[in-house]
């Protein structure tokens, strides 16, 4: 869980784009077909490098605000194809008290790994359900000052709730229609995206150590 600031100036048929950054609505009809046509654009040149695409899921089922990577993950988990893998699930979440040793798992099993981190967010109340992708990694626990290595080359956030005072309260009382709206929105688009690549000549599993 982190806390956002983004801010997007430019319109793209429903998406916002600024910079590198991407930004949409989970509730707009479309939302999971430019989740998709952006990761097809930005992890285009990685697939070519061959280097294994990692999706990490942070967060925990525990809180409904904080649930919004095991859902994800849950809803990806049989997706882990060719040179693209998915880690947490609600089975298995990844959270404060295991990150550092499943990212030290993932840079030892795969080679040059890129990692996008997936994560709830707190922000703006106008920000509350869209779906933000940054090319920067992302620096989960922000929102409840836990000190956690920051995750990733890029970062997939969904605004769940608004940030502001006693935020741990906050989680807890967020809205599962939100999270479920949000988690649906990123992990359709990124199974299209993953569907998609699979015609792509360069995604194989050699950098996978065996």
């Amino acid at each position: 869980m982190n806390k956002t600031s983004f801010i997007g100036n430019k319109s793209n048929k429903g998406g916002l784009f600024m910079c590198e950054n991407f930004s949409i609505d989970a509730l707009s009809i479309n939302s999971s077909i430019k989740i998709k046509d952006y990761l097809l654009k930005e992890l285009n040149p990685i697939m070519t490098q061959n280097r294994p695409i990692i999706f990490v899921c942070i967060g925990t089922d525990r809180s409904t605000g904080d649930s919004l990577g095991p859902l994800v993950g849950y809803k990806l988990k049989y997706l882990s194809k060719n040179n693209i893998h998915i880690y947490g699930t609600l089975e298995n979440p990844i959270h404060a008290k295991n990150m550092v040793e499943v990212l030290a798992k993932i840079k030892f099993s795969f080679i040059n790994p890129y990692i996008i981190a997936i994560d709830s967010c707190l922000g703006s109340l106008n920000n509350i359900g869209k779906v933000f992708i940054q090319k920067k990694p992302l620096s989960p626990g922000l929102a409840l000052n836990k000190q956690l290595p920051a995750v990733g080359e890029m970062s997939i956030t969904g605004i769940v709730n608004i940030s502001g005072n006693f935020e741990f309260l906050v989680l807890q009382n967020t809205r599962l229609y939100t999270v479920m709206t949000l988690a649906d929105a990123i992990s359709k688009g990124i199974s299209y995206f993953i569907m998609k690549s699979l015609d792509n000549p360069h995604s194989n599993a050699k950098n996978l150590l065996m």
